[in-house]
């Protein structure tokens, strides 16, 4: 009974309880429009940096000052900027460094604020007691200023950017971890494959974390957001990618003192940012209400 218990009424392992929230989700995320409009955004915005080079107009550091500042046109779809490079392929071609920071950064906080999560959730006791009092500290100051103290800390450049907005990101991952952890923690199926005498690290990955990955999906898509807007802040700064990188908190930095003349060129980098953060917290936020277990069917 308690073998059967740990295994699982599919017989692979894995739990009922895991198996049945997930037959609808794809129709509950596609039931939603909103849900919709911002997953076809976002694969747009994603298949447009991958194949950049193929799709942008012009080389994004290609400069033509004889046509600086010219608004939008037939040669130049958003205008020039005040090197004369085209807007739209630097638009393209920063989409592609936005989300590798934003993926990479989060990747970081997933990776290390997930990890303390589990562990500390899993196991308890002072262990529990000193991931948590490392989440508090970081919790003392604003996100943004402690990425921002990073970043100064260890020199400008998209790679400390990565770095400095993955620690910023740790605390809600290892939060968020630690609290799904505890509820998978007491269910039947954990208790059962102790009982049977599974290993830890067997009963962590095996029945733990596919059981606790709803919450930190949602807080993943969420966490892109925050990352892609802090990397753009950091870079507006003259903190993150440094020129000629097309980068869109680049562009908005450099274009800044040409903003009554050519708006073109802080207008159209500052959408792309904000479809981009839209679309990401509209998918955020279908996922949650999809895995939200009061709205399942």
């Amino acid at each position: 009974m308690g073998v059967d218990a740990a295994r699982g009424a599919d017989g692979n392992g894995g739990t009922l309880d895991s198996v049945a929230p997930r037959k609808g989700l794809v129709r509950r995320l596609g039931a939603s429009p909103r849900t919709t409009i911002g997953a076809v955004a976002l694969i747009v915005i994603i298949l447009a940096a991958i194949f950049a080079d193929q799709i942008s107009p012009y080389p994004p550091n290609q400069q033509f000052l004889r046509n600086r500042l010219q608004p939008p046109s037939v040669e130049n779809w958003l205008g020039t900027d005040h090197f004369g490079r085209d807007v739209m392929s630097r638009i393209i071609h920063g989409g592609r460094v936005s989300l590798q920071v934003g993926f990479i950064s989060v990747a970081i906080a997933l990776a290390i604020g997930g990890l303390m999560g589990l562990i500390g959730g899993f196991y308890g006791g002072r262990l529990d007691s000193v991931f948590s009092a490392i989440v508090d500290v970081l919790l003392a100051l604003p996100a943004f200023l402690l990425a921002l103290a990073i970043v100064a800390a260890l020199g400008p450049s998209l790679l400390n950017v990565m770095i400095a907005v993955g620690v910023a990101n740790i605390p809600q991952f290892a939060r968020i971890a630690r609290s799904a952890v505890l509820t998978v923690r007491e269910m039947d199926y954990v208790t059962a494959a102790e009982a049977v005498g599974s290993r830890d690290f067997r009963i962590m990955f095996k029945h733990v974390v596919p059981n606790s990955l709803g919450p930190v999906i949602v807080q993943v898509t969420l966490s892109l957001a925050g990352a892609i807007l802090a990397a753009a802040g950091l870079s507006f700064l003259g903190l993150g990618a440094q020129p000629p990188t097309a980068e869109w908190g680049s562009m908005l930095n450099s274009a800044r003192p040409f903003i009554r003349d050519a708006h073109w060129a802080v207008t159209f980098p500052g959408l792309a940012i904000m479809v981009t953060v839209l679309a990401l917290n509209m998918v955020g936020d279908g996922l949650r209400d999809a895995l939200d277990p009061r709205r399942r069917d």
